[in-house]
């Protein structure tokens, strides 16, 4: 009984799937991207993603409750060691590219969080423009982080949870603000709506052709992501045969319908031609020059003077960069050791060279860290001395996130029917109860993600001014490289197995 009563209720698991899986910055994203047009692919990305891809996690999750190594146990009981290899390094070589990603992204918040607004456009250190600046103070910052956590200085996660928390505030801060902008304004959105054109066409003109339309759904489906946690939460989860499939449907809506409306709410406050349509504006502070404006827009709707108005908007944005600081922060002394860990602990014993394996009297894999740390620094280097100006730069950073943090879902998803088919794995937890549902479930969630970022990395080719080799070649790159390294890798350990030196 007392077992029973520490098990998850339906509203208890809806809630911790949507804390997991909602992100407060994916919406100002979409609509920068998008407009309201965004709204059409989070749904479909919930129907076609999110449902099928998370009850198939919540079915290896179950099976294989008590393995430790997670994801690669899932896919190599399934499928077999060398395809649950390279799926699992592709998965942990995603938080490397996130950190190149997100490194930058650290000084557009704390220029925020000083000035009210992104002033990175304008900063130089010896001679370099904008963006090698920020890409040389993000390397700093990389080695830093790596030097800190190699010690195991992993407390600094706890003090900046509190980001997270306030992240999370945010959303009730927009909420609230926009509602009372529409009843002050009458009614009146300042992106107007136009029929259902609106929700179609995008205001974005780098996005209205179908190809660079469809390849916006590459960033739906990163909306929905870290539903690899979820399998965790069946044993959890009281009556899990009936609640848990309940639970998936129910949180897909609840958090499609949150995003929905944090897209629809952007459009009280910003008109996307007056703000959005300049060259100051680029996917690293969208959230930013977003909050900055809606608290401008709610000083003259209640009809506060011109200075008060642009005071609470810097002050809006001042906070949004103080939490979305704290958060990657925290996420960044985690995620610098947390899948690396993960991956070498969770893979079989004389796959990695003898030196990345070993720990230091903190428990942390020193050497690996710094190689890891290197790896995000050499990237950041080619990225950011590659000679574009910041708009292209965050273009890329985040189009290449996408497209390797999504990879991974394909190599889960795809060896789901395998898993299906194997007697000797535990299936009394079973969502999908015949070959026909299992199977369907598979070929839509593998098509929706393969064809997502193959439209992602095609779509520079076809754009107006000409062919971006560039930005293609930049997304292809980290996927087909850590491919390489993953096969040498395993080649290298089979080897090893065959001449006996591993039993």
């Amino acid at each position: 009984m007392s077992n029973q009563a520490k098990k998850m209720s339906l509203i208890g698991l809806i809630l911790m799937i949507f804390t997991s899986v909602f992100g407060f910055g994916n919406a100002p994203v979409a609509f920068y991207r998008m407009g309201y047009g965004a709204i059409i692919w989070y749904i479909l990305a919930a129907l076609f993603f999110f449902i099928p891809y998370a009850l198939m996690m919540a079915e290896y999750g179950s099976a294989f409750k008590t393995a430790k190594g997670g994801m690669f146990t899932w896919m190599e009981k399934s499928v077999g060691a060398k395809y649950a290899f390279i799926g699992t390094f592709m998965w942990y070589t995603s938080y490397i590219i996130w950190m190149v990603s997100v490194a930058p992204k650290i000084f557009i918040t704390l220029s925020t969080t000083v000035s009210g607004s992104d002033h990175t456009g304008m900063w130089s250190l010896f001679g370099m423009n904008s963006t090698e600046t920020v890409g040389l103070l993000a390397i700093i910052f990389i080695l830093i982080v790596t030097f800190f956590s190699s010690k195991g200085l992993d407390k600094i996660t706890k003090i900046t949870s509190a980001g997270g928390i306030a992240v999370m505030s945010l959303n009730v801060i927009l909420i609230v603000i926009s509602l009372i902008i529409l009843v002050f304004n009458g009614g009146e959105l300042a992106q107007p709506i136009e029929g259902a054109k609106s929700f179609i066409v995008s205001p974005n003109a780098g996005y209205t052709t179908p190809l660079a339309t469809i390849s916006f759904l590459v960033f739906a489906i990163f909306a929905y992501g870290g539903l690899e946690a979820v399998g965790g939460l069946v044993d959890k989860t009281e009556n899990a045969e009936k609640n848990f499939p309940k639970g998936i449907i129910l949180s897909a809506l609840v958090i499609s319908i949150g995003y929905a409306l944090t897209i629809f709410l952007w459009g009280v406050s910003t008109n996307w031609d007056a703000i959005l349509g300049g060259e100051n504006v680029n996917l690293g502070n969208i959230t930013y020059v977003l909050m900055n404006n809606l608290g401008y827009k709610f000083g003259t709707a209640i009809h506060l003077s011109e200075a008060t108005a642009i005071t609470i908007g810097n002050c809006f944005a001042r906070f949004t960069g103080l939490t979305m600081f704290l958060a990657y922060l925290g996420a960044f002394f985690t995620l610098s050791y947390s899948p690396l860990k993960t991956i070498i602990e969770g893979t079989p014993k004389g796959l990695w060279p003898e030196k990345m394996v070993k720990t230091n009297d903190k428990g942390m894999p020193e050497f690996s860290m710094w190689v890891q740390g290197s790896i995000v620094v050499l990237i950041l280097l080619l990225v950011s001395f590659g000679g574009k100006e910041s708009q292209s730069f965050y273009n890329i950073l985040t189009l290449m996130t996408n497209v390797s943090m999504t990879i991974p879902y394909i190599f889960l998803a795809g060896a789901f029917p395998a898993f299906k088919k194997k007697d000797s794995i535990d299936h009394s937890f079973s969502i999908y109860k015949t070959k026909t549902q299992y199977m369907v479930s598979t070929i839509i969630v593998v098509a929706v993600i393969g064809f997502a970022n193959i439209f992602t990395i095609i779509e520079p080719l076809f754009r107006e001014g000409g062919p971006q080799w560039g930005d293609t070649l930049w997304q292809i790159a980290g996927p087909v490289l850590f491919s390489i390294i993953a096969l040498i890798l395993f080649k290298r350990y089979e080897n090893k197995v065959k001449n006996g030196k591993i039993h």
